[in-house]
């Protein structure tokens, strides 16, 4: 079996590809990536020898690169993970998020269909949903749930399914699509809100929550979703969407308190700036159907989890440092310096 991974140089494509070099030993791997900001190829230097693994430089939005490689691999499988995907970012030029996530799309599945895949998976977000009133605790979002978008990123991402289910319907092609909560654990780039969090934490640097931080998440250990994906592309129904929750909602201000405790750093670092436009202010993810139908469900509660994710960030400085020098940290400035 050969699969390619888009976007695998990325936090949570990254993650998948270790799992499944792990998990089916008899699979070859393709990573096709562009390296952009977010995509580190340090962080498959521990594959990058594999002779099941195999890595490739490339935008999804070239279509003769990625005909080409599809028709040098033949690839069975292709899991899409590759996406601009930070709100923020999406806000100050959302036209690179259309181009990327929508047309991006579009050119993996027209390959796709010319090299007759066995299965195309979204790796997509519960972002599409929009978001849930913080005085409703019983509501979820399901697999039914309308698609209410808040932000050019998760609009674009919302097109990209709908892109996806009209080629199954239209073209028969096979495809999957899973929508995920908050992930969180090893390379996560430093611009999110958990290892942004902990790195500030590590250099007694100012902590930057929006608002009052009372948006609240669904965080799921990336492994456990890179399992779930695992079963959905092997196991998962042609044509359905699948929601990955890892049933950890918390408040984004309660996560950076744990952050503090579990560093032995003061509270006083936590500084409140001006709020996110069209911050969405609670996220939940009811994973019912994939639980039913494929067994699944989140094996790391959060605070196992988030012990780990410290713990992973502490012993590996030397991945994370050259990140939040140069580009990155002019970014910051950009994007916290004036919120205050």
């Amino acid at each position: 079996m050969t699969i390619i991974v888009t976007g695998g140089a990325g936090f949570i494509g990254s993650n998948f590809i270790f799992h499944m070099l792990q998990a089916h030993p008899d699979y070859r791997i393709i990573c096709l990536d562009k390296l952009t900001y977010a995509g580190n190829l340090s962080t498959l230097e521990s594959v990058m020898d594999n002779p099941r693994f195999r890595f490739v430089k490339a935008d999804i939005c070239d279509r003769g690169a990625v005909f080409g490689l599809f028709g040098e691999e033949k690839p069975d499988i292709v899991v899409n993970f590759a996406a601009e995907s930070h709100v923020d970012r999406s806000i100050e030029e959302p036209g690179i998020f259309l181009q990327t996530n929508i047309m991006g799309t579009a050119t993996l599945m027209d390959a796709c269909r010319e090299f007759g895949v066995k299965r195309y998976h979204q790796v997509s977000t519960d972002e599409v949903y929009g978001d849930l009133p913080l005085d409703r605790p019983d509501l979820f979002f399901t697999e039914t749930t309308p698609l209410h978008t808040s932000s050019p990123y998760s609009s674009s991402k919302a097109s990209a399914d709908l892109l996806v289910l009209a080629y199954y319907r239209t073209y028969g092609l096979p495809v999957s699509i899973s929508r995920c909560s908050n992930n969180y654990g090893p390379y996560h780039f430093p611009e999110k809100l958990i290892p942004l969090m902990i790195i500030n934490a590590l250099d007694d640097k100012a902590l930057p929550v929006y608002g009052e931080g009372l948006n609240v998440r669904d965080w799921l250990y990336v492994e456990d979703h890179c399992k779930a994906i695992d079963l959905i592309i092997h196991s998962g129904r042609v044509g359905e969407v699948y929601n990955v929750g890892g049933h950890n909602e918390m408040k984004n201000i309660d996560i950076v308190k744990i952050i503090c405790r579990e560093l032995g750093k003061p509270e006083s670092l936590i500084t409140y700036v001006k709020d996110r436009k069209g911050h969405d202010m609670r996220y939940a993810i009811d994973p019912t159907k994939i639980h039913s139908e494929l067994g699944w469900l989140p094996e790391t509660s959060f605070s196992d989890g988030i012990k780990k994710t410290i713990k992973w960030y502490l012993d590996n400085e030397d991945w994370w440092k050259p990140i939040v020098s140069g580009e990155y940290k002019n970014y910051y400035e950009k994007m916290y310096g004036n919120r205050k």
